[in-house]
């Protein structure tokens, strides 16, 4: 089990979980940031920094976000718009990929509204 963002987070990507994350799962799209499952150690040091409260323990997801659970996989095993291959299960770390400059299809036809600049 593992730890998942939802939508609360698009267009937002406030990043102060990706400072605690002691294994670098968190990795940023273009409009919102996922969480590798794979990588991911269920510490929970994310969730409570998490401005806008979008980050689920995937057995605690509300009914309303259960397509965050497949979406947030799907980031990490299809291939992304614009990319060949997948990323993988393992890609190395969020820090040494950097930005992904993508999102899954499902986030990407996501409204707009939230958007602020990242910082």
């Amino acid at each position: 089990m593992a730890f998942l963002i939802g939508d609360a987070c698009v267009d937002v990507k406030d990043r102060t979980c990706t400072s605690v994350c002691p294994v670098d799962c968190i990795y940023e799209g273009d409009r919102k940031l996922y969480i590798n499952p794979a990588e991911c150690i269920d510490c929970g040091a994310c969730e409570p920094l998490c401005p806008v409260e979008a980050i689920y323990i995937e057995d605690d997801v509300p009914d309303a976000l259960r397509w965050a659970v497949a979406d947030n996989e799907a980031f990490f095993t299809q291939p992304l718009p614009g990319r060949a291959a997948p990323l993988g299960p393992a890609p190395g770390g969020a820090r040494d990929l950097g930005p992904i400059g993508a999102d899954t299809p499902y986030v990407a036809t996501l409204p707009g509204g939230r958007r602020r600049p990242s910082s």
